[in-house]
């Protein structure tokens, strides 16, 4: 009997010792399995605090589990995009479903939106990833991006319409109401003064042009986050694959510099300052020249001070490391807060149809194609290119952007994405509201 007991004591005490070796997100299983707990048991009691620590403890806790849950289930990780996909999807299906509490929502959002965490979180992630490059990698990946981005959108644009025109929807229809709409950088810099343009041209109220906006755009963003993780994954080991580089080898430069893992507090304090001095500087460019995103300028003058070397290697480790906390610490609670509140299943519900479904799926499959053939054509990994000039200009902006990326681990590409995104989604307002004067 006392042998038994000895056996058993042995089998829980290794078990207990490969629990406690478990750990999402840094925390180990038996915490965040309380801090979940303790979440749903505020949430239901509706004493979430309505502040900043409310959201990051809701969006953290939450993301943390199903980011894992994602990770490991065995069809999701495979053909779903793993962990991004799930995490944001089932966020979405949460609060459509209401198991949040509406006070929790607004909390979550206005942490996101008023506070505008996510700008801060892109920020830092687009300046990181810059100076994280090789000063002549960036350079000549960029003279050859943007043209891959801009003649992907053009060519996208033209196509789709015409698949629009054979389906009954008309082809300026098609353009204005679908294609323009996922290609015009998100919401908040795309979709929201696009319904501005549309309005004013049409004699309509921006809100009811907006409702028709919206849509195609999440479902764009859905599937762009699905096929991003299920191309890479299915594409490994395929010479098209750069593993996370833009430019092809054959052009000889380095990836990243040798950034040392060692962080000190007054590193993480300057690296924070110093991506935030680029966007404030950004931020009073823009107020100069309003026709130029401010993203657009915080691209252009990290681009500037990395190749012309102004910077010193110091100040530039010390923004990179700070990029690589806020994306090791928040990705996972971002994409939770971006499923919470800004993927709107009920209008998607509303307004699908099969020819919107068609079109949209249509549209996302050529961006794919045709990004990574000019890619190759120019130099670039065609998967790389298909991710960042094709996919991410169907995402909803920033936000859309991170979540197509995490689901291709493909992160350190931000800065690539963000400039296609946002110079891209210029251009379309441009064009759109030139075009919705003439053929409106």
């Amino acid at each position: 009997m006392r042998k038994k007991t000895v056996v058993a004591a042995g089998f829980f005490e290794k078990c207990r010792q490969k629990i406690n070796k478990i750990r999402i997100d840094g925390m180990g299983l038996f915490a965040l399995l309380f801090v979940f707990l303790l979440m749903v048991g505020l949430n239901v009691s509706k004493q979430l605090p309505k502040n900043m620590a409310g959201a990051i403890f809701l969006m953290v806790s939450l993301g943390a589990v199903l980011y894992d849950l994602g990770h490991h289930l065995p069809i999701v990780k495979s053909y779903l995009g793993g962990g991004s996909v799930f995490t944001t999807i089932v966020s979405a299906l949460i609060a459509w479903a209401g198991f949040v509490p509406q006070s929790a929502l607004e909390t979550v959002k206005g942490f996101l939106s008023t506070s505008n965490f996510l700008e801060f979180y892109i920020v830092s992630l687009v300046v990181s990833a810059i100076f994280k490059m090789d000063r002549q990698l960036i350079l000549k990946a960029t003279i050859r991006f943007l043209p891959v981005a801009f003649m992907t959108m053009f060519s996208v644009f033209i196509l789709v319409g015409l698949i629009g025109q054979l389906l009954g929807l008309g082809f300026w229809h098609t353009t204005f109401f679908i294609t323009f709409p996922m290609m015009a950088g998100g919401v908040g810099a795309g979709i929201v003064p696009l319904s501005t343009i549309y309005g004013s041209a049409l004699g309509l109220p921006s809100g009811d042009v907006l409702s028709q906006l919206f849509p195609p755009l999440v479902l764009s963003n859905l599937l762009a986050i699905i096929l991003a993780g299920l191309l890479v994954k299915n594409t490994k080991h395929s010479v098209w694959n750069g593993q996370g580089r833009l430019l092809r080898e054959r052009f000889g430069t380095k990836q990243n510099l040798n950034i040392q893992p060692t962080m000190q507090p007054q590193q993480l304090l300057s690296g924070m300052m110093a991506a935030l001095t680029l966007s404030m500087l950004a931020r009073l460019l823009h107020a100069l020249f309003p026709l130029v995103n401010s993203f657009a300028f915080l691209i252009l003058l990290s681009i500037v001070l990395k190749a012309s070397g102004l910077l010193s290697s110091e100040f530039e480790e010390s923004a990179v490391l700070f990029g690589q906390l806020i994306v090791k610490t928040m990705t996972h609670a971002v994409l939770a807060g971006v499923g919470l509140t800004m993927l709107d299943l009920s209008a998607l519900m509303t307004a699908f149809s099969w020819q919107l479904l068609l079109c949209v799926v249509t549209s996302i499959l050529l961006m794919v194609l045709i990004a990574g053939f000019l890619g190759k054509i120019f130099g670039l990994y065609p998967i790389e290119t298909a991710i960042t000039a094709g996919l991410c200009n169907h995402s909803m902006g920033g936000t859309g952007n991170v979540a197509v990326l995490s689901a291709a681990n493909r992160m350190n590409l931000i800065a690539f994405a963000q400039m296609g995104n946002r110079i891209g989604g210029a251009l379309i307002l441009a064009i759109a509201g030139l075009l919705i004067t003439i053929f409106g």
